[in-house]
């Protein structure tokens, strides 16, 4: 028999799985997923077609862990989405499909949205 966290962490693979079945990256449009652990949250920047991550920025780099001490989850996820859209621009894409890995569009998923709306990313 599974935990309850185990039941929870299935329901959102099997959502992510379904998600990902319509959300495809390309080169031109590459994908931004997001993941989120309980005290970290990752985001990468994904061309599907070729299956390499361009660019990707987490509460663990040491150059945001720095800047997100001390801060509120949310707040931190603003900072990481505001500095993947930097990187993503440094390298020459501006829109990309917003993929929110099973999560519920709210909170720190959306947080992270609205940073990199912010850096000047479109989705």
């Amino acid at each position: 028999m599974r935990s309850i966290s185990e039941e929870k962490t299935a329901a959102r693979e099997r959502r992510h799985r379904r998600v990902r079945g319509r959300v495809s990256g390309t080169a031109q449009r590459p994908r931004l997923n997001v993941f989120r652990s309980l005290t970290n949250i990752y985001a990468q920047v994904i061309d599907d077609e070729a299956g390499r991550t361009l660019v990707s920025a987490s509460t663990i780099d040491k150059e945001i862990a720095a800047q997100v001490a001390g801060m509120k989850k949310a707040e931190a996820a603003k900072i990481v989405g505001k500095v993947l859209a930097e990187r993503a621009k440094g390298i020459g894409i501006n829109k990309v499909v917003f993929d929110r890995g099973g999560y519920k569009y709210h909170g720190r998923v959306a947080a992270l949205a609205e940073g990199a709306r912010e850096g000047g990313l479109e989705f």
